[in-house]
């Protein structure tokens, strides 16, 4: 059964150089839990979000904490590009292993299912296959010239997100967002944040168990209030939209992001 514990110690099993997963924003991200990564300086990450990221993959690089991201795309959305991405990408400074939604979450269901690949169509002929060499192209054995792609499995060390709630004995509602149990069940280790604790027993609720993500999926909770903020999470809080406005303008250069930090992360002064 997991424990609930503070943050911090909820961190623990993401160490320098861990293939970490991510949700996309809309999903619930657990955006205090990121901001405490940076504080703590982990390094070397490998991140793969899925299928996209917005500000938590944007910050992590700007922070210096991401040597190899692997997602389909990172865009600030109605704010424009993600800078410090953008930043990375041109100057060298970040590995970049472009994939498809599709492709995404194909290699993430291999791992689900402890397979070493997973086959997937709508990839030949497009300029990804000319830069990932980690993608096969083989003859279906049960057709006649008919080439398809296999991805290798894509298994996290730890699988990190931000949810509404969980109980006692360790079990998370996720709801509708079945992007969180395939990243859970493809990863080694899961960390969660949540709002708040149940006493209860989720999966002995008629309404709530279908929902639910069991507690043997789960390493560590943390329980953390407005955990995906300035992110929104389903049915609970919207996006703050003034914050990310905010975010878009400081992070346009390394100095403006540093000066958000400094704010928001570190608290030391105001941006």
């Amino acid at each position: 059964m997991p424990a609930v514990v503070p943050l911090e110690d909820a961190l623990a099993p993401i160490a320098d150089g861990c293939l970490l997963a991510v949700p996309r924003e809309q999903a619930g991200v657990a955006m205090e839990a990121t901001r405490a990564l940076i504080r703590r300086d982990v390094k070397n990450l490998h991140l793969v979000a899925l299928p996209a990221s917005t500000m938590q993959a944007d910050m992590l690089i700007g922070a210096g904490c991401v040597k190899t991201l692997e997602t389909s795309a990172v865009s600030l959305g109605e704010f424009g590009p993600a800078p410090r991405f953008v930043a990375a990408m041109t100057g060298g400074a970040l590995r970049m292993k472009d994939a498809t939604c599709p492709a995404l979450y194909a290699a993430l269901e291999a791992g689900e299912k402890g397979n070493p690949f997973m086959p997937l169509r709508g990839l030949i002929g497009s300029d990804l296959m000319n830069v990932r060499s980690d993608w096969r192209v083989i003859d279906n054995p049960f057709g006649n010239d008919d080439p398809i792609v296999l991805l290798p499995a894509i298994r996290p060390d730890v699988a990190l997100f931000h949810a509404s709630m969980a109980d006692r004995h360790g079990n998370v509602w996720i709801g509708r967002e079945r992007d969180l149990g395939t990243l859970a069940r493809a990863s080694r280790k899961t960390v969660v944040t949540v709002e708040r604790i149940d006493d209860g027993n989720l999966l002995d609720d008629p309404v709530l168990a279908a929902g639910v993500l069991p507690g043997f999926y789960i390493d560590t909770i943390a329980q953390v209030k407005n955990g995906a903020w300035p992110l929104s999470l389903p049915n609970a809080y919207p996006v703050d939209v003034a914050h990310l406005s905010e975010y878009a303008r400081l992070a346009k250069t390394a100095e403006g992001f540093a000066r958000y930090c400094d704010a928001h992360v570190y608290g030391k002064r105001a941006a």
